[in-house]
């Protein structure tokens, strides 16, 4: 038992120290505010939760690495040897596994999803509910949540292949009304809007503003509006085209896509990917990979910097 004891008061240590150490990580990105590059506010009380229990339970674990709390581990007759079975390489293979990620979150610098990620990802227009021009009949009955149901293969085939676009649709006004029982929230926010001179899309009205702009597309057409984002460019875009863009996320950053609105000017070469800008323009219309979208013919527009808060977040308080 004797011999033991120390290995086990070593471990509980390390253990210990592997703990805090997460903990203290997370409380860097709160303290920073970087944590909101990573998750979503909505998320936030879960992260302050476990920050404090990663730092209590660490403490326990020093705690047990004592004389005393490894005689009390010793002395508890469960029948059970406590001691930690393996090799050293095997250990330390363990502990790097805990020990890198607070290292290199310690060590990294903070980044920020851009163009890149876009590239990667996809973009979704407005707020990817457009529908597609060239449709069928017999495919705008059939959501994309339905298209994966039926055939979850198929449907991720479609996607691998950028063949989605065309064979899914999106739900129409009613339709999306109905099924997510927002009714009144968006018509009395289409009322506010359509009775404003000037249509203010900010962060936290910019999924919303995008929906209605794409299931009212008719009624907005003319009216003045202006949106900020960071400026990003698809290759089969026009020269006097490019795309103002922001990174929408529900729960964390794995999760995140991309939204944008097409602005339309004879200057946008003069705009490099990743600049964040604050454009002013003429809401109108056009056809984009058989989709109807909203698109911004541009009146002027302002470099900005990067906001505090670069990513928009959807609504839930109905």
């Amino acid at each position: 038992m004797n011999q033991k004891q120390p290995d086990m008061g070593f471990h509980a240590y390390i253990r210990g120290i592997i703990l805090i150490g997460f903990s203290l990580l997370m409380l860097s990105f709160i303290i920073t505010g970087t944590i909101t590059y990573y998750i979503a506010p909505t998320m936030l009380p879960f992260v302050y939760f476990a920050t404090a229990v990663f730092l209590i339970l660490g403490v326990l674990q020093i705690v047990r690495s004592t004389a005393k709390g490894q005689e009390e581990e010793l002395l508890c007759d469960c029948g059970t040897d406590h001691s930690v079975q393996g090799s050293p390489i095997v250990k330390l293979i363990i502990y790097g596994i805990f020990v890198t990620p607070i290292v290199l979150g310690f060590v990294l610098p903070d980044k920020l999803l851009d163009s890149s990620v876009a590239a990667n990802r996809g973009i979704q227009y407005g707020s990817g509910l457009n529908e597609s021009t060239q449709a069928s009949p017999a495919t705008t009955d059939t959501s994309r949540a339905q298209a994966f149901l039926d055939d979850p293969d198929a449907y991720y085939a479609e996607l691998e292949n950028g063949s989605g676009s065309n064979t899914e649709t999106t739900v129409s006004a009613e339709e999306f009304y109905t099924e997510e029982g927002y009714n009144q929230y968006y018509e009395e926010l289409i009322d506010t809007l359509l009775a404003e001179e000037q249509i203010t899309v900010t962060e936290e009205n910019y999924l919303d503003v995008m929906t209605v702009l794409d299931l009212h597309l008719d009624r907005f057409i003319g009216k003045s509006i202006v949106i900020s984002g960071f400026v990003y460019r698809e290759q089969d875009l026009a020269e006097n085209k490019f795309v103002v863009a922001r990174f929408g996320m529900t729960c964390c950053v794995a999760d995140a896509s991309v939204y944008g609105t097409m602005v339309q000017t004879e200057e946008a070469s003069q705009l490099e990917n990743d600049t964040w800008i604050e454009v002013q323009g003429i809401v109108t219309e056009t056809t984009y990979n058989d989709m109807r979208i909203p698109l911004i013919d541009l009146r002027e527009f302002e470099q900005i910097e990067q906001p505090d808060t670069p990513y928009v977040y959807p609504r839930f308080s109905f």
